[in-house]
């Protein structure tokens, strides 16, 4: 026996004198105790008494199997292990003797099992004080031995579990130590997955490969081998004999390639009672489950769980920190997209510019379709750069039936997003790109869907649910500033248009003279402006000129502005004189049943080409007076009377005859050239005008003179009206 018979301060496990003695052999306090108690005579050591936890130890069912036997014969497994030299140095010093965690290997070839004692004997004296045997106490250690080992393997594995590390880690030291607690025994961790219907490898380290990827995601169920049943009843399963049990009738033969012979599995439960996975505990060979075993397992399925659950509680934690990260990301992009999109007033710039965004935010391609006179249209086409230089050809001239029976269309009749996973049709096959599918949202504003951002995936950029939702966020935000752009620029081009028809489409050729007009309309030009010109052959070889404004804006200043155009195309050829048409223009003004809603200012000239120039015979009804500027730089200013028209029957005005010699030039401007301002607010004024045109002296181009109008305007403002701006150059030559 290997015993130190030190202490090592430890309690020592003492016999009553009355043994010690050589009393009752068998004191009645041993008889039934869970300490393992003999009293042993003579130098040969013969078992005289032995209680119950004696005769289970070694094995034997009845006392007198073992009385008067020698120790030696009852349990000769002891005799190579050093007992009889103890008890014989006990026997013939008759001093006591203690030990403590003694190892013991008990049982008979094949069969033994290693048990850790605490010993304590003593001699047995008679009533004379000699040595007439000796007391023999132990107390069955291998348990406490256990849980201190088992205690400091936990302690291990919790302090993994305390600084995070990684599951697999933990539960790969998990089943390392099972192991080495219990050598014959491989762990197992299986984890239930998502979907709560099959486990998942966890851990096994000491599991054949071709094992673990086998029962890698097998099902849950009342005949699924020893995990997935134990998963399924929520208690531990117990399968001492793998070939023969009913549970492991699927599993039976890769078990017997993996050499496996017996499977005990417990579920992993969390605190709240709910399922985790399962831990096992396999053997080489049949085996039943002992006590140890059944500790190791409790303890072990606790701490897996504590491990599953701190685990799971730390990737909710990262997940909802990536999730409000993403969040925060993703708000950011829209908010800054959305900004991009309405600073870029001009349309459909601003949806180039939020398809441009999109790419490669959301996808490796985005297309923009609107609606446009109850047709499609695509009005932008963004690729990323790694993509054939030609794709945006072919998506810009992409057939519009292919559009508007496709997936733009539906959008653009339901509102609704449409995600696709197959591959679009038309156009899109001819990229030689790999497209794996589509989303396609609505751009909808004021409850109209006015177009759809169409973002596709490719193999190398999938399409996720964080794109989709992103861009329907993206289309909801950017679609309401899109589309103001829109009507706006929808506005503009209307006014522009009815602008047109209200001005000449070009300056006539007149005999002797060169022409040259400026219009622009105020603001963002969306609506039609009152300031008119005109030039038009009358009978004799003369021409007659125009420049006017009409009080207002909008639709009533061009139905006035065409009155005024029409009247006076209408009676100059009939009336002898300038006057006489103004003044007709004035009666047609008045006739109005809305008279009273506006007025107009209007100069109106004849010319008639001559020898030394151009004869101009003008009126001014409330206009401002043109300059008429020389080849010598002196600047005149024209001024015949005039009242404004619309106002009353009585006009007042005068006629003013003169002549453009050649190379004299005569300007006529509205007021929304004179009373433009500065930033500071100062007006430009007749003086500044007249500033900028004596450079033009001896000039003799009309287009020139001009430019130098609207630039020196243009400078003065900073190129900012509030007001319609209208000139008129004519040259004599």
């Amino acid at each position: 026996m290997d015993a130190t018979g030190r202490d090592g301060g430890a309690q020592v496990i003492g016999v009553p004198a009355a043994a010690a003695a050589g009393a009752d052999p068998l004191p009645g306090m041993f008889a039934h105790a869970p300490v393992i108690f003999a009293a042993l005579g003579g130098p040969t050591h013969l078992v005289e008494g032995a209680n119950q936890a004696f005769l289970d130890t070694v094995g034997v069912e009845q006392a007198t199997e073992v009385s008067g036997r020698p120790v030696a014969e009852v349990v000769p497994e002891l005799v190579h292990q050093g007992l009889l030299p103890v008890l014989d140095s006990v026997y013939r010093q008759g001093e006591p003797f203690v030990a403590h965690g003694v190892g013991v290997l008990l049982g008979p070839a094949g069969k033994t099992r290693l048990r850790y004692f605490d010993f304590s004997l003593e001699p047995r004296r008679d009533q004379a004080g000699r040595v007439r045997g000796v007391a023999f106490v132990a107390v069955d250690v291998t348990r406490q031995r256990a849980a201190h080992k088992l205690a400091a393997e936990q302690q291990v594995l919790l302090e993994q579990i305390a600084r995070d590390a990684p599951l697999a880690e933990v539960l790969d030291g998990m089943c390392r130590a099972i192991e080495k607690l219990s050598p014959k025994v491989l762990g197992s961790v299986l984890l239930l997955d998502q979907t709560g219907t099959r486990l998942l490898h966890g851990a096994a380290p000491s599991l054949p490969d071709f094992y673990t990827e086998a029962i890698d995601g097998s099902e849950i169920g009342p005949r699924e081998g020893s995990c997935g049943t134990a998963a399924y009843r929520r208690e531990m399963v117990v399968v001492n004999d793998i070939a023969t049990d009913p549970l492991w009738t699927d599993y039976r033969d890769l078990a017997a390639r993996a050499g496996l012979g017996a499977c005990w599995s417990a579920p992993i439960v969390s605190s709240a009672g709910e399922l985790l996975g399962t831990f096992a505990m396999y053997h080489r060979t049949p085996q039943t489950l002992r006590e140890e075993d059944l500790d190791l397992s409790i303890v072990f399925t606790r701490t897996a769980a504590l491990a599953i659950e701190r685990n799971r509680t730390e990737l909710a934690r990262r997940e909802a920190h990536e999730r409000e990260h993403a969040l925060s990301s993703d708000l950011e992009f829209v908010l800054r997209t959305s900004t991009a999109v309405s600073e870029e007033a001009r349309y459909p710039h601003n949806l180039q510019r939020l398809a441009e965004l999109a790419v490669p935010a959301l996808g490796p391609v985005c297309v923009i379709d609107v609606i446009e006179s109850g047709r499609v249209r695509r009005v932008a086409v963004a690729l990323a750069a790694e993509l054939p230089a030609g794709a945006r050809a072919l998506l810009t001239t992409e057939e519009a039936g292919d559009v508007e029976n496709g997936p733009v269309g539906r959008v653009l009749a339901t509102g609704a997003s449409e995600v696709s996973r197959a591959v679009p049709g038309g156009a899109w096959r001819e990229l030689g790109v790999d497209i794996t599918g589509q989303v396609c949202v609505p751009l909808t504003a004021r409850g109209r869907t006015f177009g759809a951002l169409t973002v596709v995936a490719t193999t190398q950029h999938p399409l996720g649910a964080r794109a989709i939702a992103l861009a329907e966020e993206l289309a909801r935000t950017a679609a309401a500033g899109a589309e103001t752009t829109r009507q706006h620029a929808q506005q503009a081009q209307l006014a522009h248009d009815l602008q047109a028809g209200l001005l000449l489409a070009a300056l006539p050729e007149v005999p002797g003279a060169h022409l040259a007009a400026f219009y622009r309309p105020a603001g963002e030009g969306l609506d039609i402006g009152g300031d008119f010109y005109d030039a038009f052959p009358l009978p004799g070889d003369r021409w007659g000129l125009v420049m006017g404004d009409v009080c207002g804006r909008g639709a009533y200043a061009a139905t006035t502005t065409a009155l005024v155009r029409t009247t006076i195309r209408a009676v100059a050829p009939l009336l002898p004189t300038p006057d006489a048409v103004v003044g007709a223009v004035n009666h047609a003004l008045l006739a109005r049943a809305d008279s009273d809603e506006s007025f107009v200012t209007l100069i109106y000239a004849e010319l008639h080409r001559t020898r030394d120039g151009v004869a101009v015979r003008m009126v001014r009804a409330g206009h401002p007076p043109p300059l008429l500027c020389r080849t010598d730089g002196t600047v005149a200013c024209p001024n015949p009377a005039g009242r404004l028209l619309g106002v009353s029957p009585e006009l007042g005005l005068g006629t003013e005859l003169f002549t453009l010699r050649h190379g004299d030039d005569l300007v006529l401007v509205t007021d929304g050239i004179l009373e433009a301002r500065s930033p500071a607010g100062t007006l430009f004024g007749e003086e500044r005008l007249v500033a900028a045109l004596r450079p033009t002296a001896r000039l003799a181009d009309a287009r020139r003179i001009l430019d130098a109008v609207t630039t020196a305007v243009d400078g003065f403002t900073g190129g900012v009206t509030d007001d319609d701006q209208a000139a008129l150059v004519l040259v004599s030559g």
